[in-house]
């Protein structure tokens, strides 16, 4: 849902009536994982996607049908071989969706997350299924309520565990007998929580044409992109329009300076070894997920050997991706960028990058 929230917040504060719509579940190959959403207005206006159009005409009515009766509704939609008329994915894969109808004067939790996510705030919003209770829960506050306060109490420690660790899924949570809210009798919920973390990063050192085009990927694939270079000259908004920071600095004074986690990714492409060397030194003992540096193979051969005598083991330069991106046959920096967003998507899925027509089973892996 976080990527339509500016649509969805714009219409709670105009007083909007609408249904979201959330793959809560996947089983097999699906389009879109857990926390992919669709919204629909009371006017019959849509935002977002599920499916990628094979569903989506009969959740739009389901949507419509939550907001006439005011009642949240899950429905499975899977792939029938023998049925033609029945609506499912033709992927095969089996997907769970929630139809949750908004009133945006009473659901005040849902509009406090939705300023969150455009705010770009680490927040997770939990949904009670049966009653379209909303919680939104930050790492040291909530808001919201469930109206039994062992349940929020509950809600919030899953909440809190899957935002530390990025998830999004459906969860239960049990209340023991005797407690103090409504239910006291052990009364089991399913929650749906979605993980709304803050972007991941993307570093690039070296603000040459290549970074300009990589920037642009990154910001596509939604990093909050960085471009980082000592010579002023060359690091400029101007030339790096798409970026969200320009820095002049020394790269690797700079990245030792910064926060990286195990989501952030780093391109190093100066190709310089001045500058290459002593950045990867610092790269290549942080968490970053990926770690790539342009250059010919000839220009890596040296800068293993630079990185080796600056005392760098086998074990971090088995982490460097160079040279980078995949064989694609690139040529034009707008070509190079996307072979190194295609690498980048593979690490971070695990996935073969192999031609699709050379493999075999879920087509939409979800990691």
């Amino acid at each position: 849902m976080r990527d339509i929230a500016e649509n969805l917040l714009a219409w709670a504060e105009a007083g909007e009536h609408f249904a979201i719509a959330s793959v809560v579940a996947v089983q097999g190959s699906a389009p879109r994982g857990p926390g992919a959403a669709l919204a629909v207005r009371s006017d019959g206006a849509v935002v977002g996607s599920l499916s990628g159009g094979c569903i989506e005409g009969s959740v739009h009515a389901l949507a419509l049908e939550t907001l006439r009766t005011g009642r949240p509704v899950r429905s499975d939609f899977d792939y029938d071989p023998d049925d033609p008329f029945a609506v499912g994915l033709t992927c095969g894969g089996r997907i769970g969706v929630y139809v949750q109808p908004v009133d945006p004067h009473r659901d005040t939790a849902l509009r406090a997350v939705l300023r969150a996510g455009v705010a770009g705030e680490h927040v997770a919003v939990a949904r009670v299924l049966d009653t379209g209770a909303t919680l939104a829960v930050w790492p040291q506050d909530r808001d919201g309520s469930t109206a039994d306060r062992e349940l929020d109490d509950r809600i919030t420690v899953q909440a809190r565990a899957m935002l530390e660790q990025d998830l999004s899924g459906l969860r239960q949570v049990c209340l023991p007998p005797g407690g103090s809210g409504p239910e006291q009798d052990g009364a089991e919920r399913t929650v749906f929580i979605e993980s709304w973390s803050t972007p991941p990063r993307m570093l690039i050192f070296g603000a040459i044409d290549h970074a300009a085009a990589l920037a642009r990927q990154g910001k596509f694939l939604g990093y909050r992109v960085t471009v980082c270079d000592a010579r002023a000259v060359f690091a400029t908004p101007e030339r790096m329009p798409d970026a969200d920071e320009v820095i002049v600095r020394w790269p690797h004074e700079y990245l030792a300076e910064t926060d990286i986690d195990a989501r952030a990714v780093i391109c190093v492409l100066t190709h310089d070894a001045k500058f290459d060397v002593p950045v990867l030194r610092v790269a290549l003992r942080s968490s970053a997920a990926y770690i790539g540096a342009l250059g010919s193979r000839r220009t890596h051969a040296d800068r293993l050997g630079r990185l080796r005598e600056a005392g760098l083991d086998e074990g971090e330069l088995s982490r460097l991706r160079a040279p980078i991106g995949l064989d694609l046959g690139a040529r034009t920096p707008e070509e190079t960028a996307v072979s190194i967003a295609a690498e980048i998507i593979a690490a971070r899925a695990g996935a073969s990058t192999r031609p699709l027509a050379h493999t075999t089973g879920p087509i939409h892996a979800h990691a």
